[in-house]
């Protein structure tokens, strides 16, 4: 029986892990990918007005929990309306992703546990978000001090303020979730070159290249 390719494929990982990079080579791969970018990129009014003003207070400070929740899944509910019939949409950061910026903002800002702050986001998340998705976890490092090191040296100038905070309790919520399974698989990125880690990637997604896409995005 030929397998049937998910209606999504995500790239998910901390900040310059390569997610952008490795999702271009894999557009690069086969027509029938269609990139969908960021959530931002489909709900921009919502993402503007919170920019426009103190982006980081409002990130770790006045929105509740709920809020952010909510804004991070109606951009990614209007990001899958956008994949075209018969094509496999390419996601910067799937939903299981997604559900770990906002638990690890929620234990920053309301001082839970990892495990608390994802039950709680969890909790939020309506099932109907859930979609036919390849998710891929893009990790530094299984050790998550060295993953916060080398993520952090690669950003060039110094994290400030509760982001090195933020950033370490967002590699802890992708090693739990890992653990719980939420993600396809999970590739440790560290010590190789971007071809070895797309070599891979690939061999993650490679079940899928040539078979026909889902052609909807139903939940599973």
């Amino acid at each position: 029986m030929q397998a049937v390719a998910p209606a999504f494929v995500s790239l998910n990982g901390p900040d310059n892990v390569g997610k952008t990079t490795q999702l271009r080579l894999l557009a690069e791969r086969r027509p029938h990918f269609q990139p969908l970018g960021a959530i931002h990129d489909h709900d921009p009014k919502p993402w503007a007005r919170v920019v426009a003003g103190d982006y980081a207070r409002w990130w770790f400070e006045t929105s509740t929990t709920a809020e952010l929740t909510e804004m991070l899944l109606v951009g990614h509910t209007k990001r899958a309306a956008a994949r075209e019939a018969g094509r496999t949409g390419l996601l910067d950061r799937g939903l299981p992703m997604l559900l770990a910026v906002a638990a690890a903002t929620c234990a920053v800002k309301d001082g839970l546990t990892v495990r608390e702050a994802l039950d709680t986001v969890t909790g939020i998340a309506d099932p109907r978000t859930a979609l036919s998705e390849t998710s891929i976890l893009l990790l530094p490092s299984i050790d998550p001090n060295r993953s916060y090191a080398i993520t952090s040296a690669r950003e060039g100038r110094p994290w400030t303020g509760v982001y090195p905070t933020y950033q370490r309790t967002l590699h802890a919520v992708l090693l739990l979730q890992a653990d719980q399974g939420a993600y396809t698989a999970v590739v440790d990125c560290e010590d190789r070159t971007r071809d070895d880690v797309h070599a891979e990637v690939l061999a993650r997604v490679g079940t899928y290249l040539s078979a026909p896409p889902l052609k909807d995005g139903n939940p599973r």
